[in-house]
């Protein structure tokens, strides 16, 4: 017998038995917004300081975290017409209107704050947890109703109205208390995590400024000890055989790929998927297949010419390799100091591009591009500085993720 068909979860604190409840938002919460859905007037708008956060839909972030993002002002005159709908630590924001059903909670405010009019403001009522109420919202089975009343129009609003009609499954106040205040300390604990794996990713953004010297420089700001030689300036033809993957057409075709093919089918998902370092392969190639591509079987560096552009990476893996990809032949560099430099220079590929089009690599471009290379041995210095560098961030990463999919599985086990 499926429990949560009768209103009880899988998983529950000690001492609660009782089934939950079908209960209406609006019988729970008290939700306002601002009447109509009017932008403000020019003079409405004012600077940081001089009036109150007007906090609109893109200030809501995937996770629930209320930002000011926009950095959006209304005067004080404004704000103080409006009193039942001034934020307090503790509330919810739902957008309903525009990006609908965009769920946001108050955790501290350090300014005064309002909302605009694509926004509605729900405060739990008395006894009531909060913080259980936001993540019910969340949740697939409550959004999947906001999705069918608003249907397919092509100008989708939510009417408070009908926000305080939808259902959802509703446990006594102590129980809401038991679950709110854990998934606050579990969501506390993957912020604090996702804060420290943003540090890591900005310290090695600025550590990679530094240890490279700047465009037509020859030494670099930031420079490990006993390294005094300036840097010799070189092509990254002069410096490798520069060659373009190929790809078998058409590529849906199946007869391309094998699962008991020792080799595998590097794609551009992959780049993403494994940020870089490819150690496996969900797709292998057949050898009917590998006669139409570029197979290589020993470690090299790769940059992507496609989708995500360029992006480096270093295959670990016998691969036949997509057309979408570059491969550095020959190599007169240390891999791992070239693909850190490329990560450095990637942002500096879109001066090939024109503004508001997609960068357009080739390889003739790739081999023009001047880079200041040191010597060997202050390469491999760099290089396993910045790779021990990554694997503290892949760390953090991994434990994000499964923090993340920890979270995940109790939302299925401890909601109805």
């Amino acid at each position: 017998m499926d429990n949560k068909k009768n209103g009880i979860p899988k998983l529950r604190f000690p001492g609660f038995t009782g089934a939950w409840e079908q209960r209406k938002l609006g019988e729970v919460v008290n939700l306002r917004g601002r009447i109509g859905f009017r932008g403000y007037k020019q003079t409405d708008l004012v600077d940081k300081g001089q009036g109150a956060i007007s906090f609109s839909p893109a200030d809501i972030d995937e996770f629930g975290n209320v930002l000011n993002c926009n950095n959006k002002y209304i005067s004080w005159a404004k704000y103080d017409e409006s009193p039942e709908i001034q934020i307090a630590q503790g509330d919810i924001l739902f957008t309903k209107t525009a990006s609908i059903g965009k769920i946001g909670y108050i955790t501290k405010l350090r300014e005064k704050a309002t909302i605009n009019p694509q926004i509605a403001l729900i405060t739990p009522l008395k006894n009531e947890n909060g913080y259980f109420i936001f993540l019910s919202l969340r949740l697939d089975q409550f959004t999947k109703k906001v999705r069918n009343i608003i249907g397919g129009s092509s100008v989708p609003t939510l009417s408070q109205e009908k926000l305080k009609l939808l259902t959802f499954m509703y446990p006594d106040t102590s129980e809401q208390k038991e679950i709110g205040d854990f998934f606050k300390q579990l969501d506390s604990l993957i912020a604090l995590h996702q804060r420290k794996l943003e540090h890591l990713q900005e310290q090695k953004k600025g550590l990679l400024q530094k240890m490279f010297p700047k465009n037509g420089e020859t030494v670099p700001e930031v420079r490990f000890p006993g390294f005094t030689d300036a840097w010799e300036q070189r092509k990254l033809g002069d410096l490798a055989e520069i060659v373009r993957g190929a790809s078998p057409r058409p590529i849906s075709d199946p007869k391309w790929f094998d699962d008991n093919s020792d080799i595998g089918w590097l794609r551009i998902s992959d780049v993403t998927n494994q940020n870089g370092r490819i150690y496996y392969l969900e797709q292998h190639i057949s050898k009917l297949g590998q006669e139409k591509t570029r197979v290589i079987t020993e470690p090299h560096l790769l940059l992507s010419i496609a989708a995500t552009v360029g992006k480096p990476l270093i295959n670990y893996i016998k691969t036949g390799v997509h057309d979408g990809f570059l491969i550095f032949l020959n190599p007169k560099f240390d891999l791992e100091y070239m693909y850190q430099w490329l990560e450095m220079f990637r942002p500096k590929w879109n001066k090939y591009g024109q503004p508001g089009s997609q960068v357009n690599l080739n390889s003739n471009l790739v081999r023009k591009q001047k880079i200041a290379l040191p010597s060997r041995e202050e390469q491999q210095r760099i290089s396993s500085f910045l790779k021990q560098l990554d694997s503290l961030i892949a760390l953090h990463q991994r434990k994000l993720e499964h923090l993340e999919l920890m979270k995940k599985g109790l939302l299925q086990q401890m909601f109805v």
